[in-house]
Formats: structure tokens, C-alpha cells, sequence
């Protein structure tokens, strides 16, 4: 019943710009955010959103990506900034009911920074 679909990776150069957006079915919609998955590398979060907006950011990825939603259109998305060669990973959007409850997670996307 829950579906959750990313878009949006691709090749950039360093210092360049992506915007992933992650597309939600079904009813659950409220606490979403992002991981991402480097090879050699723990899973790690990069951002979450809540049902009100409030977000929080990763630490190595603070004052480069923002997050936001649109709960009309069921969308999610990442806009990474000043990209670098360790931001490549692929990248999996999750939704949930709240954070303590299971998360649904999309396939990923991947981005790779290279020059």
C-alpha cells in the first residue's frame, strides 16, 4: 500500500547542484527525511522533515542541503548545494507515521561528484 520513489541523481561536477525529490503513495505521510550510502561508509542520515516542517540536517551536510515537502503533492526533497566528491552515495528517501514507528523507504538514487 506505501510506495516511495526517488528522482533526481545524476553526475555533477564539485560545487555543483542536485535537487532530489522523493514521490509518496498511499496514506502515510508525515515524518520523512533522507539517508544515504557510500561505499566504505556507515549508513548515514543525512535529513528528516516533520509533519510541521521542522527539519534537521546532518551535521556534513549543514549549511550546503535543505530540505522541505509538499504534503499536497506527497513529495519530499533534497536541495544539495555545493556538492563534493564525498557527498556520492546513494541516496533513499523513508516516510513514517512518526520516528518511532517503521519505516517505509524508497529504492534510492544515486549521486556521484566527480570532476
Amino acid at each position: 500500500q506505501v510506495h516511495v520513489a526517488e528522482s533526481g541523481g545524476g553526475l555533477v561536477q564539485p560545487g555543483g547542484s542536485l535537487r532530489l525529490a522523493c514521490t509518496a503513495s498511499g496514506s502515510i505521510f508525515n515524518y520523512m527525511g533522507w539517508y544515504r550510502r557510500a561505499p566504505g561508509k556507515k549508513h548515514e542520515r543525512v535529513a528528516t522533515i516533520s509533519g510541521d516542517g521542522t527539519t534537521t540536517l546532518g551535521d556534513a551536510v549543514k549549511g550546503r542541503f535543505t530540505v522541505s515537502r509538499d504534503n499536497a503533492k506527497k513529495e519530499l526533497y533534497l536541495q544539495m548545494n555545493n556538492l563534493r566528491p564525498d557527498d556520492t552515495a546513494l541516496y533513499h528517501c523513508f516516510m513514517t507515521s512518526s520516528p518511532d514507528q517503521p519505516y517505509y523507504w524508497g529504492q534510492g538514487t544515486q549521486v556521484t561528484v566527480s570532476s
